[in-house]
Order: structure tokens, then C-alpha cells, then sequence
């Protein structure tokens, strides 16, 4: 019979792999690698990201792993933007390679009269190896442009950015750092190399560091994140061999976890957390009752998918947080009270001295 969590358990146990019930002094790459990376559209969200589970964050840091090579900014889980160390980036886009390939051919492909995907991934190939450097957004659609005049430039570069694998490359997602994004091919990036893991053995990698920093956790929740389907019966499979063993949720939900990983007690001490806008905590996340109610998740929903960062108070969704020209512009999702109210002060204190 598997175990049962209660709600506060599957909570603090994900809080607690997060770093988000005590902050670590440990290496930022550490961090972005037990998270399994850092959801980065936003060039500035990572920073945030790693400010509220690692003590004395220095942006500095994540600003020489970029500059370094070792954590690069590319399209991997979903066809979204994370800051990732770059060994693990190289197998994981091969991985979601064919996620990726499908949601272009039934969207921007869509779009094409008269050349083909292959015929851009091509032509932006040719363009990449004939260039000393890295390639601008504008450029690249300007060179599709002069090939295929008759054909929306927008569209085109969308393709050959999904289809090639690109890095964005600083100085954008540097802290404090504007500017458009500017391309270099992965491999020109950080060296040539072969994926470390293929096929379903890279999709069982993928999973065990999922449930190392978000277990224990439904398949959805893991199909959600990765954007992966079909992960079910590789589940299954790990299950039967003992590396993975099975728990009931609070609502009767079928959890996975690792073999062997422990289970928090449900009443550690959670403090409040300022978590980064567009962090996997919440975000693309199946099993997000754990930390949000839904109606107050809801409320934050938008046309264009933009988040604020989230506030959890006690463990849980209560406020949002924005970066502002003054400081950082709070919201309540809920009313907090005088001693709560304290507490999240206190913690956008720190990102206020962060952003100096």
C-alpha cells in the first residue's frame, strides 16, 4: 500500500528540495543544477531565482558561469528559455528536440508558401558557420529575408531559432544588462560534443532530476514542466525496478518519487520567500496545489503569460512581487497580516540590496 502524504508534507518536502526552507552556501551551478535549471525568458528572472535559495547570493557569480561557458541560456523544457549548466543543456535539447520540432511545424510553419523548415535550418547553419561570432535577432531575420523575400521574415527566424541550437549569449542575461538577444550555435558555444544520454535512457535522467528537486511529483506534473509526453510507462518501468517508488496525495493523487529520498514531517518552518518571476515552483507545474490555492493562482493569469515574482508566506502563494524604477511594487493575493506583513518586508529588503 503506498504511503499517503498529508498536504503539508508534499509541501515542505518540495519547499524543503528547492532550498526554499533554509538557504544553502553552496556554488550557484549546484543549485541550478538540483533545480534542473532556471526558467530564464526573463534575463533577469535566474538572478532572482538563485537569490532566494542561496545565502549571500552575489549576481557576479551567475554572471562569470555565463561568461565562462558553464551555464548557458538556451530553448530546452517546453520550448522556453533557462539558464542551464551547459553539459546537462546539451542532452536535454536533444531530448525535447522533436517537442520542439512538432510545435513549429504547427505554428509558425503554418505561415511558410514556399520553403521549408529544412530549408531554413540550413540556410541559418550556413549562416552561423560563416560568421565569426554571434548572430543578432535582427540579422538573422534580415539574411532570411534577402533568400526568401516573399516570405515573413518573423516567421522564418522564429523557425530557424527553434530547429537550430542556439545560445543566447552575453551580454544579455547578465545582471542589470539590456540589449537583444544575439545568437551563437551550442557547440561553437561551449566546444563540440555528443548528448551524454539519448532516447528513453535521457528521458529517465530527466526524470530522476525532476523528482531530485521537485518529488514527489504526478506524471503530469513531470510531462507539464518537460513538455515531454509519453513518460508514463518509462515511469512505470522505473517503478518496477525499484528506482522509483509510489505515494498517494493528499486527494488521492499517484506521486512518484526516488527510492530512498526522504519525506519532510509537514510542520518544518517555512519563511517567507521572494521566488523569481516565472519559476517552475509555480509556474508549467501539474501539481501546483502545493504551494497555491487555485483561485488565488488564477487571479494572475494574462493575455501574453507574463508572471510577477510570487510570495510565499507560511509555505504558500499569498503575494506578488515586481521589480520597480523606486524599489519593488508589492501585491496582496490575500490579506496578510501585521507580523506576515513584517516578515515579506524583510525579505524584499534583500532583493531591494541585491538590485542596489
Amino acid at each position: 500500500m503506498p504511503r499517503s502524504l498529508t498536504l503539508e508534507q508534499w509541501n515542505r518536502t518540495l519547499l524543503g528540495r528547492q532550498h526554499l526552507l533554509e538557504r544553502v552556501d553552496d556554488d550557484a551551478i549546484e543549485v541550478i543544477d538540483r533545480v534542473v535549471g532556471l526558467q530564464s525568458q526573463d534575463p533577469q528572472a535566474a538572478f532572482y531565482g538563485l537569490a532566494c535559495r542561496v545565502s549571500d547570493f552575489d549576481p557576479a557569480e551567475l554572471d562569470g558561469l555565463l561568461i565562462d561557458r558553464e551555464v548557458v541560456r538556451m530553448t530546452l523544457q517546453r520550448g522556453t528559455v533557462f539558464a542551464m549548466d551547459a553539459l546537462d543543456a546539451r542532452w536535454i535539447r536533444a531530448l525535447v528536440q522533436p517537442m520542439i520540432d512538432a510545435a513549429v511545424r504547427s505554428s509558425h510553419a503554418r505561415e511558410l508558401h514556399g520553403v521549408s523548415v529544412e530549408e531554413l535550418t540550413a540556410c541559418a547553419a550556413e549562416m552561423f558557420a560563416a560568421t565569426d561570432g554571434p548572430i543578432t535577432a535582427p540579422r538573422l531575420r534580415s539574411r532570411l529575408a534577402e533568400e526568401w523575400p516573399q516570405e515573413p521574415p518573423a516567421a522564418m527566424a522564429a523557425i530557424a531559432r527553434a530547429t537550430s541550437e542556439l545560445v543566447q549569449v552575453p551580454p544579455r542575461g547578465l545582471w542589470q544588462q539590456s540589449g537583444g538577444p544575439a545568437y551563437r550555435l551550442l557547440d561553437d558555444w561551449i566546444g563540440a560534443g555528443e548528448p551524454a544520454v539519448t532516447g528513453d535512457e535521457a528521458a529517465a535522467d530527466l526524470i530522476r532530476m525532476y523528482l531530485r528537486g521537485f518529488g514527489p511529483a504526478s506524471v503530469s506534473a513531470v510531462q507539464t514542466w518537460s513538455g515531454l509526453t509519453g513518460l508514463g510507462p518509462i515511469m512505470a518501468a522505473m517503478e518496477s525496478d525499484w528506482e522509483l517508488c509510489l505515494l498517494t496525495g493528499p486527494e488521492g493523487e499517484k506521486l512518484y518519487d526516488l527510492e530512498g529520498l526522504p519525506i519532510a514531517t509537514g510542520d518544518e518552518p517555512a519563511p517567507v520567500r521572494c521566488v523569481a518571476p516565472y519559476d517552475n515552483l509555480l509556474v508549467a507545474n501539474a501539481d501546483r496545489i502545493r504551494v497555491a490555492d487555485p483561485d488565488l493562482y488564477s487571479a494572475l493569469s494574462t493575455r501574453n503569460g507574463q508572471f510577477p515574482g510570487f510570495v510565499l508566506v507560511d509555505g504558500r502563494l499569498a503575494a506578488t512581487w515586481k521589480p520597480a524604477k523606486d524599489g519593488i511594487t508589492l501585491t496582496e493575493l490575500r490579506d496578510l497580516n501585521p507580523r506576515e506583513r513584517d516578515d515579506v518586508e524583510r525579505e524584499v529588503a534583500l532583493l531591494q540590496e541585491m538590485r542596489g
